[in-house]
């Protein structure tokens, strides 16, 4: 078992230094086209647009631009959280965000994203009713739905939080550059499926949309 352990750790190593130095080859232009493109996706999605309380993560310059998105949950008048971070404990909370606006208010953390402080006490989604929609990030992701995150276990925890307090598992939903789909990802027991993997496709250049089995 330990064997086994290893070998797919490397291997998740291996193909996260890969997806970075892919990422990092894509232009300032081509990460806002295909961003573009996954916001309309995301909006006309019959998913998103019943869903009333959706958690959604601040975007990295290497991942695709979620700014948008984060306005249309507020036009909607749906509810919206965001991650915040105990980077001590490794521990995650969806947390309510205000407005769009209250984004750039907020401070930075050490990967240069905004979150509430950690003494910024806000309402956190499992408290008070639970997730019907979460935004996965990630580093990569194959057809069958299985994820390399950035390897710190936040949404793999957060996921079995969820199943824990409501009963049943938010639909979850991944954004992606078309250059972060892998034929396939290395994975072990604690890694958690995601429902869905939107992307471009380069063949029929449409939006892949791609249920997890």
């Amino acid at each position: 078992m330990a064997a086994v352990a290893a070998a797919v750790s490397g291997a998740k190593r291996s193909l996260r230094a890969e997806l970075k130095q892919r990422l990092r080859e894509l232009s300032a232009e081509e990460r806002l086209r295909q961003s573009r493109l996954l916001t309309q996706k995301v909006i006309a999605h019959s998913q998103y647009q019943k869903s009333k309380r959706i958690s959604i993560f601040l975007s990295m310059p290497d991942e695709i631009e979620t700014e948008e998105i984060i306005k249309d949950i507020f036009q909607r008048g749906k509810t919206c959280f965001i991650p915040q971070y105990q980077f001590q404990s490794n521990h995650m909370d969806m947390v309510k965000l205000a407005s769009p606006e209250e984004i750039s208010s907020l401070p930075k953390t050490s990967w240069n994203i905004h979150q509430p402080g950690e003494n910024d006490i806000r309402e956190e989604a499992l408290s008070t009713g639970g997730l019907d929609l979460i935004f996965v990030p990630g580093l990569g992701f194959d057809k069958e739905g299985n994820r390399l995150g950035r390897g710190k276990g936040y949404y793999d925890a957060y996921l079995k939080r969820c199943l824990q307090h409501q009963g049943v598992r938010p639909h979850t939903l991944a954004l992606a550059f078309k250059e972060q789909i892998c034929l396939q990802v290395p994975v072990d027991e604690h890694d958690m499926k995601v429902d869905e993997v939107l992307y471009e496709d380069a063949a029929a250049s449409s939006v892949q949309m791609t249920a997890a089995k």
